[in-house]
């Protein structure tokens, strides 16, 4: 038997089928990248009327991919909190669509919760708990206990900008295209990560577990234009900008870094498992594989395809299955929103 899992949170459509074993059969992801480009940024009306577009097409693409028919399908799973109303909203619709048609039960779950879940459909019954949950993406960057697939403890997060959201403003003024991860990712090669020093805002604050990449952001503004410069002047090229790019990207992973550890120390977990999407980045996954080898802990990092927002994560709503849940039809969710990522918009 298989779940149909709906993924509308921010600016990807997508849509997945996962069987009660956990396998994939199908994920599909239409992406919005090209349509926000010329803002540098997720626009939510524009978002949201992009997902009433491709939200059906996505749906059937996913069935099809996956072989499998409309008795084979147990439960519609969506997406319900957090993220951007007009976007959550399309996905719901469709998903309680779709189970009154099929005459399924309905579950909601948690989008961040979720992005965690990637480490386990990747892993296994490999996966441990409780761990130290990390999710950083262009909406998000917080830390967990994790003590189950459902139950997670929030430790701290950022105070201002989401990780993600600060290398898309990041790119925006180093004239890097969108989005800004693997934009300044790409720019960085090559660069010298210590050849300009940037702040690592609460990085040595051992008393909470918050995180701040606004000032960060703010540095990198007076490197690129000096605020007694010239108005007009260029984006940096070659090996200044590979510079800039590899000392802000080594800023804003040493402050995460710096927050797993502590939270590490905090809860005493032997391990820790990350996921969204700036865990793609190459940087932030060395670094933590490698902090795990010098404490000695388990490390969980999803595949980059997982990291990024999918459905396939979605298989987290067979764990509230399994536990006799079913909102059903009358569903009574106010989606959550998500003041960072509402505000990505540069």
């Amino acid at each position: 038997m298989a779940l149909l899992a709906i993924e509308t949170t921010c600016d990807e459509t997508a849509a997945a089928v996962v069987t009660r074993g956990r396998e994939v059969l199908s994920s599909v992801v239409a992406s919005q990248e090209q349509l926000h480009a010329r803002w540098r940024g997720v626009v939510p009306e524009v978002a949201s009327r992009a997902h009433v577009e491709r939200i059906i097409p996505v749906i059937d693409e996913a069935v099809a991919r996956a072989g499998v028919t409309r008795a084979d399908l147990e439960a519609v799973a969506v997406a319900v909190r957090p993220g951007l109303v007009g976007s959550l909203l399309v996905g719901l619709a469709a998903g309680k669509a779709i189970a009154a048609a099929l005459d399924l039960p309905l579950v909601g779950y948690d989008h961040v919760a979720a992005h965690l879940y990637a480490c386990r459909l990747a892993y296994g019954h490999d996966m441990v708990y409780p761990c130290v949950g990390l999710v950083a993406s262009g909406g998000h960057t917080s830390l967990f206990h994790v003590r189950g697939p459902l139950e997670l403890d929030r430790l701290g997060g950022t105070i201002d900008d989401a990780a993600g959201e600060a290398f898309d403003k990041a790119a925006s003024l180093l004239g890097l295209g969108y989005p800004g991860g693997p934009e300044i990712e790409r720019a960085a090669t090559g660069g010298d990560p210590h050849c300009h020093r940037l702040p690592r805002p609460l990085a040595n604050d051992r008393d909470r577990l918050d995180m701040s990449f606004s000032g960060l952001k703010t540095a990198l503004r007076y490197l690129v234009r000096p605020p007694h410069g010239p108005p007009d002047q260029p984006p940096p090229t070659g090996r200044r900008l590979a510079d800039l790019a590899a000392s802000f990207q080594q800023a804003v992973v040493d402050t995460i870094l710096a927050k797993v550890a502590l939270a590490v120390d905090r809860t005493g977990c032997g391990a820790v498992a990350i996921g969204g999407g700036v865990a793609a980045n190459t940087l932030l996954r060395d670094s933590v594989e490698a902090l795990g080898r010098k404490r000695g802990l388990r490390v969980f990092v999803p595949p980059r395809t997982m990291c990024t927002d999918n459905a396939a994560m979605g298989a987290i709503a067979w764990e509230r299955l399994e536990r006799g849940a079913n909102d059903g039809l009358a569903l009574d969710v106010t989606p959550g929103t998500d003041r960072a990522a509402a505000n990505r918009r540069t």
